[in-house]
């Protein structure tokens, strides 16, 4: 999905989703000749070695930024553990191996995403920064824990998330939830809320029936 943009260095061309940016600035922090803001192009992949460029594209919480090595460098690892960090007022970042399946049917394998949890983003699931414009107000806080163990036969390492129409998204799983000072929850099956009313975030309570949210 999304307008993707690619910037090519020496040894690594790197992709840039447009939709998905929420302007964490991770990359600008990191690695400010090769990510600014002020300059077009904003990407030079040519002012830094592709290994710390690389390095610095995984810090980028939203999936926005990625890369390609085309000098048979590493590409970039997958956690050993599945996450999703509350940001207080603001969307859940996953990171791990994941696998999203989107509205279509379409599967996306991910690393890092940033899913919003206001309940208005214009490209659900993924997060626009719409909780800015509308004043979306959520602690880093973690409710009562609805996350199960799911029995099954055969391990699991991924994290498949699914939507439910007009409800909540699904987790199957392994994963650690964390937010702020609370204590981590993990589980490996649960329902997160995503039309932002639930009153067990980030969990769902079925407040989606109450307040008619609708989303594919």
């Amino acid at each position: 999905m999304g307008q993707i943009r690619e910037y090519e260095g020496e040894g690594i061309v790197v992709r840039y989703d447009v939709r998905r940016c929420i302007h964490a600035e991770e990359c600008v922090h990191g690695l400010p000749d090769v990510f600014d803001p002020e300059r077009r192009p904003w990407i030079d992949a040519g002012a830094a070695p592709a290994d710390r460029i690389a390095a610095v594209v995984c810090q980028c919480p939203t999936g926005a930024l990625s890369f390609e090595r085309t000098d048979g460098g590493p590409a970039e690892p997958v956690m050993p553990h599945n996450q999703i960090r509350v940001e207080a007022n603001g969307p859940l970042y996953v990171s791990g191996d994941v696998e999203l399946t989107l509205p279509d049917g379409d599967v996306q394998r991910e690393t890092r995403i940033a899913l919003c949890r206001c309940g208005d983003s214009k490209i659900k699931p993924y997060c626009d920064n719409t909780h800015l414009e509308t004043g979306f107000t959520a602690p880093a806080f973690l409710g009562e824990s609805k996350l199960r163990e799911e029995e099954s036969e055969e391990e699991q390492t991924s994290l498949r998330l699914s939507l439910s129409p007009n409800g909540s998204i699904r987790m199957l799983g392994p994963v650690t939830i964390v937010a702020g000072d609370s204590e981590p929850q993990t589980g490996s099956r649960g329902f997160l809320c995503r039309c932002g009313q639930s009153q067990n975030k980030p969990y769902c309570d079925g407040s989606h029936k109450r307040v008619g949210f609708e989303a594919l």
